[in-house]
């Protein structure tokens, strides 16, 4: 039976990254092989203007009073840190690896709609680099889901062959050859820092070039949600009103760079890629709820 916590209202990050740090202590890890049955709940939520537009300027989205795909993963986040640094969890929040993420718009949602959120944690797998699990959180409007979205996760296991350290926004998949064309985006050393504001997401190796060292990076790496919210704003005012966003995160963007974007018109929506002479992002948009 599932377990239900219902918060009264939106849980702060800052406590739980420090659970997180806590989980690297000796003594203090974590272990198990199965997920907790839980569901985090958070009803009756309402979107902040000032933070929204705040979070529009960082992406790239325009100010319009609808909400970007990917903003619902923010107001979520708060409640998926809660589950994944809770009693129970059998894997440690920090070095998780963000492979791949899929978002569903069943319908336009209002800026100024109320939302009842919940995340749950599901399908914990292995994969031939360690372990892996499925982050699935929902909004609701009056009982109807309007937004889904499936964050995956990876724990690597430096035992098994050709593992290495990693970090979210970076997956451990091979090079293939650059598409040619699209825009060519600039990305300031400061996106790392900005996110992280409006995100909730303040994991140092974002933020930090020393938190960035400690996992392998020579200098802080984007948020992976970030790159997905900006090719999402690219394409404002292409988009259906319905659609899935479908992504798997390659190498991770080293903060500042000059990446390229690419779209490509398919049967049913787009193929997105991002692109550095080395693959930062692949995916899909397709139309329909």
């Amino acid at each position: 039976m599932v377990a239900v916590v219902e918060l009264s209202e939106g849980p702060g990050t800052t406590a739980a990254y420090a659970r997180a740090a806590l989980g690297l202590l000796p003594g203090l890890g974590r272990s198990g092989d199965t997920l907790p049955d839980v569901e985090v709940q958070h009803r009756g939520v309402t979107v902040d203007p000032g933070h929204l537009a705040a979070y529009d300027r960082v992406c790239g989205f325009r100010l319009i009073d609808t909400l970007p795909a990917t903003y619902p993963h923010v107001l979520a986040f708060p409640l998926a840190l809660r589950l994944m640094t809770g009693d129970g969890f059998p894997l440690p929040l920090i070095g998780l690896v963000h492979v791949a993420n899929r978002i569903t718009v069943r319908r336009a949602i209002p800026s100024s709609a109320v939302l009842d959120l919940s995340v749950r944690a599901a399908d914990l797998r292995e994969h031939p680099r360690g372990r892996q699990f499925d982050i699935v959180a929902t909004a609701t409007v009056d009982g109807a889901e309007v937004w889904r979205g499936v964050s995956t996760y990876l724990r690597l296991d430096a035992s098994r062959a050709g593992s290495r350290s990693a970090s979210s926004g970076g997956s451990l998949t091979g090079s293939r050859p650059s598409p040619v064309g699209g825009a060519v985006w600039r990305v300031p050393a400061r996106v790392g820092g900005d996110y992280a504001a409006v995100s909730g997401d303040r994991n140092p190796i974002h933020t930090s070039r020393l938190g960035a060292r400690l996992f392998g990076f020579p200098r802080p790496i984007a948020h992976g949600m970030w790159t997905v919210a900006r090719c999402l704003a690219a394409l404002e005012g292409r988009l259906p009103g319905a659609y899935t966003v479908d992504v798997a995160f390659k190498k991770p963007v080293l903060l500042p760079a000059t990446v390229r974007f690419t779209a490509k018109p398919a049967a049913t929506g787009w193929d997105l890629t991002v692109h550095s002479g080395q693959p930062h992002l692949s995916g899909t948009v397709t139309a329909g709820r």
